[in-house]
């Protein structure tokens, strides 16, 4: 026990004397949760909206309202031909377009059926769906509040029906993108500079000679391995307790769920990426290699964890590989824990995975690990 302590307080010697670590360990993941969490959305805003009006109406200028009124939409300017709409969009100055036919409001008075031409920039798909249904939204808004007023006119004595839906919003009232985002992040910087740190600890020694005479030493194997990571376990713990606080001071973030299970959580989870950290350090030379590598596989389980995009919408096969991906878990415990509230029952089946994921990758990490010269 004395030599896991000596080798402790050793590492935590070198990573205080190298005063340019303590800002990369600490300084910089913690810029970039504020910076990352306010830039990573999805939500599209400042759509250059732009449309051709023939019909010159009361109604068509009442639906080019409706999207200034709109937060979403920053109406541009309208255009007197198609062609000169289309030109506009060839070169970026607007996203969307729509047509307004001649007669617009006489077919509506008759109640007969209108086409709307609307023309979208589709270069982003995945935006160029959410604009759809944001003017989708608008005109079937617009469409019933057209009915009503020529309903009342007609027969002012009969009110028409109108159904109102009032909808709930459960755990993200204010549909703040950054509530959902902010625990996805919080959960990347951990990842990384766990597994950087550990990945290269033992690849440094490696560099300057020193493995080799502690190998003839007669320090254990598990004593080597354990003082040289508890440290990076202690580092991870620190950035997840001020990433908390800043994600509640800055951000706002709620924490329903219990503080302590988080933490538990996250002990074991951190032992999975130590684990992962030694394995790499096993097959690499130098500390280049195992940046390389790790970053090989943190980037494939970010992008597969359901931290960007929903894991449901994943083909099949890709759905299989994410439960292979200790990431996900993480990311899915923290959102439960900090969002929902969920308790330990809850997060059972993650918990059990985790640990799994924690004993065989460290089993296979020492046992790969020589203590030979």
């Amino acid at each position: 026990m004395k030599i896991i302590f000596y080798i402790i307080q050793k590492e935590f010697k070198q990573i205080f004397r190298n005063k340019g670590m303590l800002p990369i360990i600490f300084v910089l993941p913690l810029l970039q949760l504020v910076i990352l969490s306010n830039a990573a959305t999805f939500e599209v805003k400042n759509i250059k909206f732009a449309y051709i009006d023939n019909d010159q109406s009361t109604s068509s200028r009442a639906l080019i309202e409706k999207f200034e009124a709109s937060t979403y939409f920053n109406v541009q300017t309208s255009f007197p031909s198609e062609v000169l709409a289309s030109s506009a969009m060839l070169k970026g100055e607007v996203d969307v377009v729509i047509d307004i036919p001649l007669y617009f409001e006489r077919d509506l008075q008759k109640d007969k059926k209108v086409n709307l031409g609307i023309t979208i920039n589709a270069i982003d798909g995945a935006a160029a769906g959410v604009e759809n249904v944001y003017i989708t939204q608008i005109i079937r808004s617009f469409s019933k509040q057209i009915k009503m007023d020529l309903k009342q006119k007609s027969d002012s004595q009969i009110q028409p029906v109108n159904i109102e839906t009032i909808p709930l919003f459960w755990y993200n009232e204010t549909l703040n993108y950054k509530t959902f985002m902010v625990p996805g992040i919080l959960v990347l910087l951990v990842t990384m500079i766990t597994l950087f740190l550990s990945g290269m600890n033992i690849v440094r020694e490696k560099e300057i000679g020193t493995l080799e005479q502690i190998n003839v030493t007669p320090i254990k194997k598990s004593q080597f391995i354990i003082g040289k990571l508890f440290p990076f376990w202690i580092i991870g713990m620190g950035l997840l307790t001020i990433g908390l606080i800043l994600a509640r001071l800055i951000f706002n973030v709620p924490m329903l769920g219990n503080l302590v299970l988080m933490y538990a959580y996250t002990s074991v989870y951190i032992l999975v990426i130590l684990g992962m950290g030694l394995f790499i350090s096993n097959f690499t030379d130098t500390q280049q290699q195992a940046m390389f590598i790790a970053w090989f596989f943190t980037v494939i389980f970010i992008l597969m964890s359901g931290l960007f995009t929903p894991i449901e919408s994943m083909p099949e096969w890709a759905q299989i590989l994410t439960e292979f991906n200790p990431i996900k878990y993480f990311v899915e415990v923290m959102r439960m824990v900090m969002l929902k509230g969920s308790g330990f029952i809850d997060i059972l089946p993650q918990f059990i995975k985790t640990l799994i994921y924690a004993v065989i990758m460290n089993i296979l990490a020492v046992w790969r690990y020589r203590k030979t010269t």
